[in-house]
Formats: C-alpha cells, sequence, structure tokens
C-alpha cells in the first residue's frame, strides 16, 4: 500500500470520527495542539503528519490505533454501483445516472404489471 493511500485511509476514518461526535476540526485540533489547518490536512490525507498523533488521536476518540491503521478497506463494484466499508462506517455511492436508470426500469416494470392485468381481466370476461 502506497504513502498516499494510507494518508486518505487514516484521514477518512479520523473525519468519520469526528462528524460521529459531531464535533469540529478546530476542537480535534485543539484537543491535538496543532492549528485547524494542519489538522485538515491530515484528514483529507494531504499529510502523513497524522502518524505523530496516533496515540492522542486514539485516546481522544476512544479506540485503539489497530483500528486506525487497520486496511479493512473493501470495495464491491457491481454495475458502477460502489459500496465501501471503512473503519465501521459503511458509504453507499450511486451515481444520480444509476438511480436514473433504476427508477426508469421499476416505471417499465410497473407498466408491464398494469398491462398483464389488463390482459389477464380481458380473458376472464
Amino acid at each position: 500500500m502506497k504513502i498516499q493511500e494510507m494518508n486518505e485511509i487514516v484521514g477518512e476514518k479520523i473525519k468519520n470520527l469526528r462528524k460521529s461526535r459531531n464535533l469540529s476540526q478546530e476542537e480535534v485540533a485543539e484537543s491535538l495542539h496543532v492549528s485547524q489547518s494542519t489538522y485538515a490536512r491530515i484528514e483529507s490525507g494531504a499529510s502523513n503528519s497524522w502518524a505523530g498523533y496516533i496515540l492522542p488521536l486514539c485516546e481522544f476518540f476512544g479506540i485503539q490505533p489497530e483500528e486506525l491503521l487497520k486496511t479493512d478497506h473493501i470495495v464491491i463494484n457491481n454495475h458502477n454501483t460502489s459500496c465501501q466499508y471503512s473503519g465501521g462506517y459503511v458509504v453507499n455511492q450511486l451515481s444520480d445516472k444509476l438511480i436514473e436508470q433504476y427508477e426508469k426500469r421499476l416505471a417499465e416494470k410497473d407498466n408491464f404489471i398494469a398491462f398483464l392485468q389488463r390482459e389477464l381481466e380481458q380473458r376472464r370476461k
């Protein structure tokens, strides 16, 4: 795994932890005694300085370092649908186009079912 990938994975986990606790970047940065911009770079994956703050980060969020470092990053791709699992957070990403396609298919099925019901009614008469 490349360093940049690890920075992004850890940054995303830290960001999710912060958001799940309704904290601002400023609050977490203050607990680490760093500037908000430094902390923002850690979250965005633009910096590997998180490594120097791993113990204070884990203590602040009440997690073990292994939880922050494990790369249990599973990506499932199926017809332009991706589901990512990262550190206990499931993120479903469906593009608007894919949703639109499914809505169209559902409408077509509804129309076909209505057609079949009408045909069945006529044959029963």
